[in-house]
């Protein structure tokens, strides 16, 4: 296993997420889900600048981006979407891309069960089958009840994947396993074979170690099931606009080259714009909790 990082969390120049990370001794990097933001040429240099590689991307599910969603040209553009990811990791020589299949934010249905898992499948098999020809790995990611109401647990994000495609896996995440799973350490056992990425943030979505999360025994499963891959850093601090704030100035009032888009993005999330130094932070503390466990 390595240590990695998303760098979705922060709105800033992707050479200075490369140095920082490399600096502190990351292995490599998931690449926000926004292909028009990158120039694969450049980023490719850049990674082999700081000695990085890209292990993957995640998809970005903003509204308008649903691939169970009842309109049929919402579904297609999300599958176009998720095709261009595909293609992002491939010119960069990564790994696998991460597939929240419905919109992040989306917690009410707008169809049958039956017709929601047919379009997820169907949308599914047509991403399957243009990475499969890519040599990219395809990773269902589960994430909890406040965020989605389709694919909250990994033995669902197994089944879609099993539907989809035999080399079809998941990628989990121990801040949603936390909140959704009733014995996270059985949950990745079953997934085991089908395991192709792996998220981490706290309990309470902190950097791992400034919650109350047991990472000794997360690793320790992880090596228990054979998992070699990439242990991928996505922390998402809190918003706390109150006096009680534990980490005072950590706000960025004034967050430059934040997208309207990105801005929403962490909202969905409960979060905001951070400053450098708090980031940093953050960044620094995962290394330090993982690292010696890996």
């Amino acid at each position: 296993m390595h240590l990695s990082i998303h760098n979705w969390m922060r709105a800033e120049p992707l050479e200075t997420t490369l140095r920082r990370i490399s600096s502190m001794g990351y292995g490599s990097i998931e690449i926000m889900g926004a292909p028009q933001l990158y120039d694969t040429k450049v980023v490719r240099q850049q990674l082999k600048d700081y000695g990085l590689r890209c292990w993957g991307s995640v998809t970005l599910m903003e509204d308008g981006l649903n691939l169970l969603s009842a309109d049929p040209d919402e579904r297609a553009n999300s599958v176009t979407y998720v095709k261009s990811l595909v293609d992002m990791v491939k010119e960069l020589d990564g790994h696998m891309v991460s597939v929240v299949p419905g919109t992040v934010g989306k917690i009410v249905p707008d169809g049958r069960p039956e017709d929601e898992w047919k379009w997820a499948v169907a949308s599914m098999q047509e991403i399957y089958a243009h990475a499969e020809k890519a040599g990219v790995l395809l990773g269902i990611e589960p994430i909890n009840r406040f965020e989605t109401y389709f694919v909250n647990r990994a033995d669902q994000a197994y089944a879609l994947a099993e539907a989809t495609g035999e080399n079809c896996g998941v990628c989990l995440d121990i801040f949603h396993m936390n909140l959704e799973e009733a014995d996270w350490a059985a949950a990745l056992r079953r997934s085991a074979d089908r395991l192709h990425g792996f998220h981490v943030a706290d309990n309470n979505r902190m950097a791992p170690g400034m919650g109350s999360l047991d990472w000794a025994a997360i690793i320790g499963v992880l090596k228990e099931i054979g998992y070699d891959g990439a242990v991928s850093v996505e922390f998402c601090p809190p918003l706390d606009r109150t006096p009680a704030n534990p980490y005072p100035g950590s706000i960025d009032t004034n967050p430059v080259g934040l997208s309207p888009e990105q801005k929403k993005f962490l909202e969905d999330h409960g979060s905001s714009a951070f400053t450098e130094e708090f980031y940093a932070q953050l960044t620094q503390t995962s290394l330090d909790t993982l690292q010696p466990l890996l």
